[in-house]
């Protein structure tokens, strides 16, 4: 593979792109610091405080109903661009809110920017991919995100810590890293938001897409360096070619996802996309310091366990990305998903029957960074590459798009209704409900996944479209 590809450049534009994965992590991770600080300074009950986390998620829907037109019509890099925009002014506009409105607008804006990456990054990473390397690339993002989970709960630990001493003379400072430290949690993504934005504009556009858009020689200067060997930049483009013209009769507007040869992949992406967000990860990175101050840890200690619990999420999933080319994607999520139903169904015993028995906060904390190094190994490390390689060039962005927007809706609910479920089944019914919806994730994927590690982009359209379209003579070298 190295003797046919430029893996040192390959992996220098896919961690680029993994960028807009760790403000992803970074930004909805944040808000975990940040709920108990907002809700005594703005004085909100449950269901203002479920607004003020879901409403980024509220974002995150609205910037995925467009990135997957966005990024078919003007290009995967520009689009980057227009989400490293959006990540960098909520992080202004955050830190200096004068009212609650304010700090909502902002947040819905930096929640467009989560939406746009979900789709544009892992599908970019996917398109300048080789087949056996794919699956390792796009896990970068994925471990970004980690990387921006664990540095929003340090960030907010440290913060958090420098507050109960800060002292300014500038009133806007003190606010920002004293009295109201949440404005510093929120506002510190400027960093990473605007390195996002100047290194984007050193990687070039996706070459697949510029197929699309039927400007070759661009795609074959691009190709040239990632691809060693002219013929194979050849083959691979006339390969894409080929399965354009299959699909000459399909347009690329949202009717066309639901014709057949379409509809099922789109069904089962959306499914799975929306069952994982049920499956209660997101609870957990939302809620966690809530959820264990709950159990009577102070606030200081619920912000390091919660640490703890990124830093295991980081590791676990360097070590998917290292493993899920050569183990495969199912396997993966049958090994995590089965340990996320034990260390899920734990949780919820320790919550019903773990103070009579005289468990300790640590037997907790032990069961959820299982639960963690499960979920982190399975299902997290898998969908974004599941969603970014299952479908066909020509509506790659459109579908996508559909899917993801399935995982920010059940993400959205989640953010709005675990306050709610925490308070109405307590956190012992709660957890034990995220368990039983890992059943229907575990038996779609099962049933009705293919694997797709190892295989080209072209032979999983073909898969799907198989008896949409006439098989192409000569088989697809899965090195390339």
């Amino acid at each position: 593979m190295n003797k046919t590809v430029n893996m040192g450049y390959i992996a220098f534009i896919s961690l680029v792109a993994a960028l807009g994965g760790l403000l992803f992590g970074y930004d909805t991770a944040v808000i975990s610091g940040t709920i108990s600080m907002v809700t005594e300074q703005f004085t909100l009950n449950s269901v203002q405080s479920g607004w003020y986390v879901g409403c980024a998620l509220l974002g995150s829907i609205i910037g995925v109903i467009f990135a997957g037109k966005l990024s078919d019509s003007i290009g995967r890099k520009w689009t980057m661009i227009i989400s490293a925009i959006f990540f960098l002014s909520s992080a202004i506009g955050c830190a200096l809110s004068n009212n609650l409105n304010q700090l909502v607008f902002w947040r819905i804006v930096g929640g467009g920017g989560i939406g746009i990456v979900s789709v544009v990054c892992p599908l970019y990473i996917s398109e300048i991919s080789p087949a056996s390397h794919r699956g390792r690339l796009v896990s970068l993002y994925q471990l970004a995100v980690t990387i921006g989970f664990l540095a929003a709960y340090l960030v907010n630990f440290f913060l958090l810590k420098l507050s109960e001493n800060f002292y300014s003379s500038d009133l806007i400072t003190y606010k920002i890293f004293g009295t109201e430290s949440w404005r510093g949690m929120l506002g510190a993504e400027t960093i990473p938001a605007l390195l996002f934005f100047m290194v984007i504009f050193l990687i070039p556009e996706s070459p697949r897409w510029l197929i699309v858009k039927q400007k070759e020689n661009r795609a074959f200067k691009i190709y040239s360096k990632i691809i060693i060997k002219k013929e194979d930049i050849q083959f691979q483009i006339s390969e894409t070619k080929s399965m354009l013209l299959a699909q000459k009769e399909i347009s690329s507007d949202w009717k066309v996802l639901f014709k057949p040869g379409f509809r099922k992949a789109v069904i089962i992406g959306s499914a799975i996309a929306i069952l994982g967000q049920f499956m209660g990860v997101n609870a957990v990175l939302y809620y966690g310091p809530s959820i264990f101050e709950s159990s009577g840890l102070s606030s200081g200690d619920s912000l390091f366990y919660q640490s703890l619990i990124g830093i295991v999420n980081m590791l676990t999933t360097v070590i998917a990305l290292l493993i899920i080319d050569k183990v495969g994607r199912k396997k993966l999520v049958y090994f995590g998903v089965i340990g996320m139903i034990i260390s899920l169904s734990f949780i919820g015993f320790y919550f019903i029957n773990g103070t009579m028995l005289g468990l300790s906060s640590i037997f907790l904390l032990v069961c959820f960074l299982a639960y963690i190094f499960f979920t982190a190994i399975s299902i997290s490390a898998v969908i974004f590459v599941f969603l970014s390689e299952m479908y066909p060039t020509r509506i790659r962005g459109l579908a996508m798009s559909i899917a993801t927007l399935s995982l920010w809706i059940g993400t959205y609910l989640i953010g709005q209704l675990t306050p709610w479920m925490l308070e109405t089944f307590t956190p012992g019914g709660t957890f034990l409900l995220f368990a039983a919806m890992c059943i229907p994730y575990i038996l779609i994927v099962w049933k009705l996944m293919p694997e797709t590690a190892g295989k080209s982009l072209e032979e999983i359209e073909r898969f799907w479209l198989k008896d949409k379209i006439v098989p192409l003579k000569n088989e697809i070298n899965t090195n390339q």
